[in-house]
C-alpha cells in the first residue's frame, strides 16, 4: 500500500513553489509515497495592513499550519525558516533543512528605472532591513511594504517606492532573478536568520526517516547557529536582529547585528568557532554584542 503524506503550504506562489522542492526531492528518493500539496492561508497572509510586530509577529505565518499539523489535517509543513518563530512546540519539531537558496538581500527598483528616486521612500518588510538600510542610504525614507513577493512588486511597479528590498531567495526561486538591480553583500546588509532556508515541521514521535532526502547537513548548521543568536537574545519579528553563518571546511564563522530598542544602540560583529560548536557559536556572539551594547555610554537616536 501506498503511504500518503499530505504536506502543508500557505498558498502564496512562492510558499508553494517552495514546498514543491521537498515534494520533488520525496518523489526521487521515495517513489513509494503518494504525495498531497494542501495549501492555505496564514494570518501573516490577511492582515497586511499593519506592521507584524503590531497582530502578533512571525507566529501569525505558521499558525494555521500548526494547527493542521496538530490536528492531523497534513503530516508535514514547508515554511521559510526566516517566517517561523524562534521557538518552536515541542511536538511539532523541525526534522530537515532544505539546501539553502542565496541568502542575501537584493535592491530591485521599480520597471523601467535605472536609479533611486528619492523623492519616494524604499519600501522594505522589516524593522532589520530598516536599520541597515539607514546607514546605506542616509537621507532616503524608508516605509513599511508588506504582502507576498509578487504584491511587493506591483506596488513597486505602481510607483509608489523608489526601490523595494527582497531576499534573493524568493525571487531567484520564483524565476525574478532578472529584477535584482543590486545584491547587498552579507557586510553591508547581514541577512535575517534562516533566510533561503526551508524547514520541515512534522509531529513529534512520527517515523520521518523519508524526510532525510530533505536535509541538508550545512542548512541544518547554519539554522542551528542563527537561532541560537535569536533566541539568546529574545529577538522575535520586531526586533532588528540579523544572523547569518556559513560554513568553510570544518570551521563556522556567524555574523551577526544586534539592536538594543531600550538603549537605542547597535552592535554587530563575527566571530567564528568549530563546526561542531555551531550553537555554542551563536550563544557566544549574542552574549558579545549584549555586553557591547551595556557597555557604550553613548546613545544612537531615536529612529
Amino acid at each position: 500500500m501506498r503511504r500518503l503524506l499530505r504536506v502543508g503550504s500557505r498558498e502564496s506562489r512562492l510558499a508553494v513553489m517552495q514546498a514543491r522542492l521537498v515534494m520533488d526531492a520525496l518523489k526521487k528518493h521515495h517513489p513509494e509515497l503518494e504525495l498531497e500539496l494542501v495549501t492555505m492561508k496564514t494570518s501573516g497572509d490577511i492582515i497586511l495592513d499593519r506592521s507584524l510586530d503590531e497582530v502578533g509577529g512571525k507566529g501569525l505565518f505558521v499558525k494555521e499550519l500548526d494547527a493542521a499539523l496538530r490536528n492531523g489535517v497534513i503530516d508535514i509543513a514547508v515554511h521559510s525558516l526566516k517566517d517561523m518563530p524562534a521557538e518552536t512546540p515541542e511536538e511539532l519539531p523541525v526534522v530537515s533543512y532544505f539546501r539553502r537558496e542565496d541568502p542575501r538581500d537584493a535592491l530591485v527598483l521599480p520597471l523601467g528605472a535605472e536609479a533611486l528616486d528619492q523623492s519616494k521612500p524604499l519600501g522594505c518588510s522589516s524593522a532589520r532591513r530598516r536599520l541597515q538600510l539607514e546607514a546605506l542610504y542616509p537621507g532616503v525614507r524608508v516605509e513599511g511594504l508588506r504582502g507576498n513577493v509578487l504584491t511587493r512588486l506591483e506596488k513597486l511597479d505602481k510607483g509608489g517606492f523608489c526601490a523595494a528590498v527582497l531576499a534573493c531567495a524568493g525571487l531567484k526561486r520564483l524565476g525574478l532573478g532578472g529584477r535584482i538591480s543590486r545584491v547587498f553583500s552579507e557586510d553591508e546588509m547581514i541577512p535575517a536568520a534562516g533566510q533561503g532556508i526551508l524547514a520541515v515541521q512534522a509531529r513529534a514521535g512520527e517515523d520521518h526517516a523519508c524526510l532525510a532526502c530533505a536535509d541538508d547537513m550545512e542548512a541544518r548548521l547554519a539554522a542551528s547557529c542563527e537561532k541560537a543568536f535569536v533566541r539568546r537574545l529574545g529577538g522575535d519579528c520586531s526586533s532588528p536582529i540579523a544572523a547569518y553563518a556559513r560554513l568553510s571546511g570544518s570551521e563556522i564563522t556567524l555574523r551577526g547585528l544586534y539592536y538594543d530598542e531600550k538603549r537605542r544602540r547597535r552592535a554587530q560583529g563575527k566571530l567564528a568557532m568549530p563546526a561542531g560548536e555551531a550553537e555554542k557559536l551563536g550563544i557566544a556572539l549574542a552574549e558579545a554584542l549584549m555586553r557591547e551594547t551595556e557597555s557604550r555610554t553613548s546613545e544612537e537616536p531615536p529612529r
